[in-house]
């Protein structure tokens, strides 16, 4: 019974949600407040609606209702409990359950904290953010249901894919999608915004809150996914520049030009048709994102779906949202006309070229994913485009970025001169070029990639950190600290995250140590420096799985600093193997252990990787996103307090 109120509340929200579009958006453009009224509690009830429906379905996942189709083909009674809550978004269906109930919260949040919107603006805000949601429940109801009952229940069920049955991938697709959807108000806005036939600094203001949570969600997801890649796949790596890594990666570039863009609008008002256009383009790749995923389209280990009518579907819905929304900005751009005028020396200048580096970054990722695709369908050619072509074509543009973010940061608005930045900017350099020869010093004849990637993380470190220093003054006044906007400590954060990413996928790609060996049980091997023995090897049943477990200690000049236990799991009921990796993660390094198959000989292969700074990787992610936090908590960018000053009427509708 309790399925069948989940089904009735989704499409009720389907109904509810039609309202929420043509009721307050025909309101706005008729002046009728009785209409634009009906947006907030329309919002707040597509909400709870769609929460119902969701509690429901993760209800017969708990129970193991198996009288569900979706339960029976992602679940099973012998899975741990973590995972059957993460079957619900472990599969299409469910996902894009979860995907409009992120919308709805979403639109409900902006229902519930955009009082001091103009009253049209806030009333097209909620009105296109609601017809998101009629497209995306309308694609559940009829193309991918998640309540189908069975006439005949099994006593059991297929299980969940066993490489999402982990503690990284159950939370990996909520955050991811926190992101993806979150672009979707900075849609909303820019739609509303062109409709409105209003861009100015009040509207920037507004729009970078729900950016910037965006970005952070998507870079918390980001991070995730790529830790996950790391330790479960046992291949050693962090980023394989998989179609559907690509498809997250190409949304946060957009939504970090656009973060940057909307300062200058807010600041400035300048580039107004430049940070709608990237407004547009950030959910635009989301959905393009979405149609490679669930189209069938393109493979890979975590695509969803492989159903041609569900990819049709995905790009109708593309092509109406962008379709339209570019051709009101063709229509629109016109009248957005620029009021701060700025010199070719200015932070303007180099928030723009930040802006067009990151923009081309994500192009040249969506050209290099999307090529296979074209070749095949207008040449019928197999074509495989992999990461040599993206850390070639993809780097340069990042190396720019990397020395132009310190600069652009210190430099004054409206006009400036290089020279007295650049001179603040030396500790910053001489730390850089310090860690350059330190490095080049003890790496001598091999690649330039880990000094060089090395020396950018600590241009960028050093530059967030004399960012900070120079609003001491010149008398270096330290109590000033606690009296800075939380904004300023943000960018620092988001600024030195990046370096230490950088540095940390630097040294991890330049001096990674690979081996691969037969072993007997009692018998060590020499990698690296490191000393390892291989003590056992044993059969070990877990909740529902069976694996190899290897017990391998690791030895550093004599002393013992780890005992790793990497595994082989089998699934019997999904009957899909899958790598447990053997870490000792460190500050400096990780030793990564995968033990591998029986030999003829009685030996194991056991493949053994010293990967240099591994954890700098995800480090600098949670410090990027701890930056972006830190901004959102700053009481201007959270409550939009230039906002106020808005005129009190717009088009001669009384603001509330």
């Amino acid at each position: 019974m309790l399925v069948e109120l989940g089904h009735f509340a989704l499409v009720m929200s389907f109904l509810v949600a039609i309202v929420q579009t043509v009721l307050p958006l025909w309101g706005a453009h008729m002046h009728r407040r009785a209409f634009m009224a009906v947006a907030e509690p329309a919002a707040l009830v597509q909400l709870a609606l769609i929460a119902f429906s969701f509690g429901a379905l993760t209800y017969a996942f708990v129970t193991s209702d198996f009288s569900l189709k979706l339960v029976v083909e992602n679940s099973h009674t012998l899975k741990p409990m973590l995972y059957k809550v993460s079957g619900v978004w472990g599969n299409h269906e469910g996902s894009m359950l979860l995907w409009v109930l992120i919308l709805a919260l979403f639109g409900a949040a902006a229902a519930l904290y955009g009082s001091n919107l103009p009253a049209t603006l806030r009333a097209r805000v909620l009105g296109v953010q609601a017809s998101i949601s009629v497209a995306f429940l309308a694609f559940i109801l009829f193309t991918s249901n998640p309540f189908w009952r069975l006439e005949l229940a099994p006593l059991n069920g297929d299980d969940l894919n066993p490489l999402l049955q982990d503690p990284g991938l159950a939370f990996h697709p909520p955050f991811l999608y926190l992101g993806y959807v979150g672009l979707s108000m900075t849609f909303s806005f820019a739609v509303a915004a062109l409709l409105e036939g209003r861009v100015d600094a009040a509207w920037g203001r507004w729009v970078r809150p729900w950016t910037l949570a965006a970005w952070v969600f998507l870079t918390i997801g980001i991070g995730l996914g790529s830790w996950w890649a790391y330790y479960e796949l046992g291949w050693g790596g962090f980023w394989f520049w998989d179609p559907v890594e690509n498809a997250s990666f190409m949304p946060w570039l957009f939504a970090a030009a656009l973060l940057h863009s909307a300062i200058v609008v807010e600041k400035r008002e300048s580039l107004k048709s430049w940070t709608i256009l990237l407004a547009i383009l950030a959910f635009g790749f989301s959905l393009i994102g979405t149609f490679l995923v669930r189209s069938g389209v393109i493979t890979s280990v975590h695509a969803f779906a492989n159903d041609p009518e569900r990819g049709v579907f995905i790009l109708i819905i593309l092509a109406v949202f962008m379709g339209g929304a570019l051709m009101l900005f063709t229509l629109r751009a016109a009248s957005m006309t620029a009021k701060g005028v700025f010199s070719l020396v200015s932070r303007e200048s180099a928030l723009v070229i930040n802006n067009i580096l990151l923009a081309v970054a994500a192009l040249v990722v969506f050209i290099g994913t999307i090529w296979p695709l074209v070749a095949e369908a207008f040449w019928d050619r197999k074509l495989s485009v992999g990461a040599p072509f993206f850390d070639a074509a993809f780097t340069p543009f990042f190396v720019v970025l990397a020395l132009v973010l310190p600069v652009g940061a210190m430099l004054p608005w409206k006009r400036a001169r290089l020279a007295p930045t650049m001179r603040k900017l030396w500790p910053a350099a001489v730390f850089a070029l310090a860690v350059f020869g330190l490095i080049w010093t003890i790496q001598t004849e091999r690649t330039l990639l880990g000094p060089v990637g090395l020396a950018l993380g600590a241009w960028l470190v050093g530059g967030a950190i004399q960012d900070i220093l120079q609003k001491l003054g010149r008398k270096r006044d330290f109590s000033r600290l606690t009296r800075l906007p939380r904004a300023d400590w943000g960018r620092l954060f988001a600024h030195g995250g990046l370096g230490i990413t950088m540095a940390g996928i630097a040294g991890l790609t330049a001096w990674t140590v690979e081996d691969i060996r037969v072993v007997q049980v009692g018998e060590t091997f020499e990698v690296a420096g490191y000393t390892i023995a291989l003590d056992n090897v044993e059969r070990v049943q877990g909740p529902n799985y069976f694996s190899t477990m290897a017990t391998l200690s690791v030895f550093e000049n004599a002393r013992k600093v780890a005992t790793l236990h990497p595994e082989k799991r089998s699934y019997p009921v999904a009957q899909v193997p899958t790598t447990e990796a053997g870490i000792d993660n460190g500050f400096l390094r990780d030793v990564y252990l995968v033990i591998g198959d029986a030999q003829a000989d009685g030996g194991w292969a056991v493949r053994t990787y010293i990967k240099p700074l591994a954890n700098w990787i995800w480090g600098g992610s949670i410090i990027m996103a701890l930056g972006g936090f830190l901004s959102l908590s700053d009481r201007r960018y959270r409550v939009a307090g230039g906002a106020r000053k808005v005129a009190t009427r717009v088009q001669g509708v009384p603001a509330e």
